[in-house]
């Protein structure tokens, strides 16, 4: 399946109910991990200490941080749908987000993307989508959640 591309109100909220589709895998290293616990001044060793999380995390290796599972979605999104025909889009709101596993290094993750609603207030578009971090090979995802994103469309 390839890319959605939207281009209006009406064509977003057709797709109320439906799959947007799914991105591609995504694998977090290690070196990732580390330059996010640097731009985000966390060094939990939990994240960055490979030999002491071999011994003592109940994961048994370094785990992604959760924000970094989350701030890779703009990424994945983009893999998935394309918007056109827009003036600007707003990131709104992150609800319901719950954290369901760790995500350790080495895994490999991918989006799943659903259309919650769609509102038009008076022309700007306040749409929720329902996202989903699968880990591969396993049976919960890494997070589940709803984004809010407010669209301008051109007339």
């Amino acid at each position: 399946m390839g890319k959605i591309i939207i281009s209006s109100f009406e064509e977003l909220e057709s797709l109320v109910g439906k799959e947007l589709g799914v991105s591609d895998w995504h694998e977090f290293t290690q070196e990732q991990i580390n330059l996010f616990a640097d731009a985000t001044l966390d060094h939990q060793w939990i994240h960055v200490d490979v030999e002491k999380a071999k011994k003592e995390s109940p994961f048994g290796n370094t785990i992604a941080h959760g924000y970094l599972t989350l701030s890779i979605l703009p990424h994945l999104w983009e893999q998935i749908v394309e918007v056109k025909n827009i003036k600007d889009q707003i990131n709104y709101g992150i609800e319901h987000l719950k954290y369901n596993q760790a995500v350790v290094v080495g895994s490999r993750v991918r989006l799943h993307v659903n259309v919650n609603t769609v509102v038009n207030l008076r022309g700007t578009v306040k749409a929720s989508m329902g996202v989903k971090l699968e880990v591969e090979n396993s049976k919960k995802p890494a997070y589940e959640g709803e984004i809010v994103f407010l669209y301008h469309f051109n007339n």
